[in-house]
């Protein structure tokens, strides 16, 4: 029976096993949240739904040292980026507590050479799975459950195997906040149990947000079964720099956005692709910041950049940064990772026959690129599989959006880096998946649009 189990990365001490979901059991958790659809969404309105989701979001202010404490714990994020995600997840329920209701909104349809009235009315699928990942275990939980609870959609909650205890914690959140039953349900499912809710009829949709190979398997699973899927996968961001007014200010954006969450982000920056006469002076003080800042323990005062989240992550950062060595980047930079403290690392003359050029490195490890002129960055930036976020510094407005016009990727950010907002969409093109979760286009994924025509 697949064991699902906190792991703290900081020591590699199990703290606690839990056991995977009976199929007994799976099949009541299914049948409940498909008759919470049927009775609970279809006789409340959005109005009073989204009041649930309100109490969710003051539950986790509310909470927030202690759920904070709990990732920490799972993933070795640092304390003080656990406790701004816990506030995230927060602003995000609260942001479709009061604007969901206005997104499910009538949409009237002009007719064009006829009488009456036509209008597009969205209503709720029903039973939606979600699986989630390890690396922002509340964030990501928050952008789908949020918005379809109001919806009027039914939850079923496969979380990554290391988060059994946030995913007990967000459960009793939507509990104490007055969510019935089958509204929102934590299932710790095996693989094969995963197969088995995606098959079942009564399940409608399925979100994951994880690996380039999980959506893989969960889209070909879906497709099989004719259900609505939204990916949100991999990423290997570019970093474009063409010119800036403040080479420093620029510098500690570059190792922000490579840094985030122990570099073990999907839309973090890994490639920084620099303007030649920018190149040498980036590059120096690039690589100067970006390894003064040294792994250190997660729960300290002012820990930027914590362990990896597990043993098999680190060792797989130090394959991948040790395969690129070995077919001939150089390094500019490394320490020497302890366990799972993984020292930044910075690589340069990385070729398109390596396959550190293909590759998504899910930790502190940068990539430099020299350019010529915008078009070869533009080339260098579009040329992988990835397509999720961008970013884009220069003093010249006009080339800023001439090249995010050009770039491949879902995102684009111009002069800034960590302006997430629940407002704004989230998703990516190519191997990066598809679907958008966040601002209204999040809340429009999992809906029936349902035309509605009434004769003159």
């Amino acid at each position: 029976m697949t064991q699902y189990a906190v792991v703290d990365p900081a020591s590699g001490e199990t703290v606690r096993n839990y056991d995977s979901i009976g199929d007994d059991a799976l099949d009541e958790a299914i049948a409940a949240a498909s008759e919470a659809h049927e009775t609970w969404s279809r006789s409340t309105t959005a109005d009073e739904r989204a009041e649930i989701i309100r109490r969710v979001a003051d539950l986790h202010t509310e909470r927030r040292d202690e759920l904070a404490a709990i990732i920490v714990r799972e993933m070795g994020k640092p304390l003080e980026q656990a406790l701004g995600e816990v506030d995230f997840a927060a602003d995000i329920y609260r942001y479709y507590a009061d604007n969901a209701t206005g997104f499910l909104k009538d949409e009237k349809i002009e007719l064009q050479d006829a009488a009456g009235d036509a209008f597009i009315r969205r209503s709720s699928l029903g039973v939606l799975l979600g699986i989630m990942p390890w690396n922002f275990p509340y964030y990501q939980v928050a952008r789908f459950a949020g918005p379809n609870i109001i919806i009027g959609n039914t939850i079923l909650l496969k979380h990554a195997e290391q988060c059994p205890e946030s995913s007990l914690a967000i459960e009793a959140i939507f509990r104490d906040a007055g969510a019935p039953r089958g509204a929102y349900t934590n299932v710790f499912a095996t693989h094969d149990q995963v197969a088995k809710i995606i098959a079942h009829p009564r399940v409608q949709g399925i979100s994951l947000t994880g690996s380039e190979r999980a959506g893989a398997a969960v889209a070909e699973l879906a497709g099989r079964h004719l259900k609505k899927v939204v990916l949100e996968l991999g990423g290997s961001d570019p970093f474009i720099l063409f010119s800036t007014d403040d080479l420093d200010a620029t510098v500690e954006s570059a190792v922000n956005a490579r840094l985030d969450n122990n570099g073990q982000s999907c839309n973090a920056a890994k490639r920084f692709i620099v303007a030649d006469e920018l190149y040498d002076a980036f590059v120096e003080k690039f690589t100067a910041a970006i390894t003064a800042v040294q792994p250190a323990d997660p729960n300290a005062p002012g820990t930027v950049l914590g362990p990896l989240s597990s043993k098999a992550a680190a060792e797989r950062l130090q394959e991948q940064l040790d395969r690129a060595v070995a077919q001939g980047a150089t390094v500019l930079a490394r320490g020497e990772r302890k366990d799972t403290y993984f020292p930044p690392a910075v690589l340069a003359d990385v070729t398109s026959d390596m396959d550190a050029y293909r590759e998504e490195f899910f930790g502190p490890v940068a990539q430099v690129y020299r350019v010529a002129d915008e078009s070869e960055a533009i080339r260098i930036a579009n040329d992988t599989q990835y397509g999720l976020g961008s970013y884009v510094f220069t003093t010249d407005p006009d080339q800023a959006m001439r090249v995010a016009d050009r770039i491949d990727a879902g995102m684009v950010w111009i002069n800034l880096v960590l302006g997430d907002s629940p407002e704004l969409p989230f998703g990516g093109v190519k191997s990066s998946g598809s679907g958008r979760e966040l601002g209204r286009y999040g809340a429009d994924e999992f809906v029936n649009k349902k035309l509605i025509r009434v004769a003159g």
